[in-house]
């Protein structure tokens, strides 16, 4: 019998599952975990941590934010250092078939690190389009400047994740690469007129709207919703992500505890539920906060349920291939880009 969820993703404090955790997933039942640097040792610790978080919960999807460049959880010794997007748009504006290719291969590298782990989803690709006036946040790890140089190299890293048995997470949806702000931090707001959202911010994710998995930016535009972020407006979730965008995908939000947000835990994981979002992330791995939002979030049920239920029926056995000889060739690929060398 399929195990009903509720509907929120959570981190763990700790590389081992502590007793009081323990106690919390099996009471609590997350959809999903999601781990972070301080989750992670060794190969064989990570390994072992998946294999006991899959004891709790069978088959539960464990996520991670491993994007290279400035957004790895997983680094040196133990894995490699993978470039951040912009290194496949520099190849892109030279020979765009190449930086296609490349994309998708350093996601299936990644995919590679990541399956034999038992992590089966990435919090990849990045599908901002950032300006030149944004906050840094995004920066360099965004493709390009372009929707549809953005779109295809996205598309490509997410085709290279799946290949390799690992869910790709489409972020952010609708576009943080606007923003002025940190949203760690503070409540970034873009007013950009709709017109010119649609044809930039909003463009880039419309041809990746299948993707199994989405998640939303902690961003307010003016033009559409003047009070509430992206998160926690239906306004945006219903008229522009589901809407204008498109995305059929089961959509989670940012991380609930970030600086952006304001209100109780409760608060926001109940905020963005009433928005539309299926799933509610928490991620710093704070046991009290946890079960305030383990205690908001409901049942996944009907609507948000088909959608988590559809994401995870995505997931397939890695396609075979060489990954020795394909990690050769990477480095090849990347040679013509300065400092992007995976090592």
């Amino acid at each position: 019998m399929r195990r009903v969820s509720r509907a929120f993703i959570t981190g763990l404090a700790g590389p081992s599952i502590t007793a009081e955790e323990r106690d919390f997933l099996r009471d609590a039942e997350p959809w999903g975990l999601i781990l972070f640097k301080r989750n992670v040792e060794t190969p064989e610790q990570v390994r072992r941590l998946t294999s006991d978080l899959r004891e709790i919960l069978a088959e539960v999807p464990i996520l991670i934010d491993q994007e290279g460049g400035r957004v790895q959880r997983l680094g040196p010794p133990h894995w490699p250092v993978y470039p951040p997007g912009a290194a496949y748009g520099d190849i892109h504006d030279r020979d765009p078939a190449r930086g296609i290719a490349a994309a998708r291969l350093g996601a299936r590298l990644i995919a590679a690190d990541l399956h034999r782990l038992g992590i089966d989803v990435d919090c990849l690709p990045v599908a901002d389009v950032p300006v030149a006036d944004a906050d840094r946040i995004i920066g360099d790890r965004a493709y390009g400047d372009t929707p549809a140089k953005v779109a295809a190299l996205a598309g490509a890293a997410a085709e290279g994740l799946l290949e390799g048995g690992v869910l790709p997470v489409l972020k952010h949806i609708p576009g943080h690469g606007r923003a002025t702000a940190d949203s760690h931090e503070r409540l970034p707001v873009v007013d950009a007129p709709r017109n010119v959202l649609d044809s930039s911010d909003f463009a880039a994710f419309r041809s990746l709207a299948h993707l199994p998995l989405g998640m939303t930016a902690h961003v307010v535009f003016t033009a559409l919703d003047p009070a509430a972020p992206a998160t926690t407006s239906p306004t945006m979730i219903g008229e522009v992500i589901r809407q204008a965008i498109g995305f059929t995908g089961a959509l989670m939000s940012d991380d609930i505890s970030m600086g952006a947000l304001t209100g109780t835990l409760a608060e926001r994981t109940r905020a963005a539920v009433a928005a539309g979002c299926d799933l509610v992330l928490h991620c710093n791995g704070q046991i009290d906060e946890m079960r305030a939002v383990a205690a908001a979030a409901p049942r996944l049920d009907g609507a948000a349920a088909q959608r988590a239920v559809a994401a995870l029926a995505c997931r397939r056995p890695p396609a075979a291939f060489d990954e020795a000889a394909e990690r050769a060739r990477f480095a090849e690929m990347m040679a013509a880009s300065a400092g992007t060398v995976v090592s």
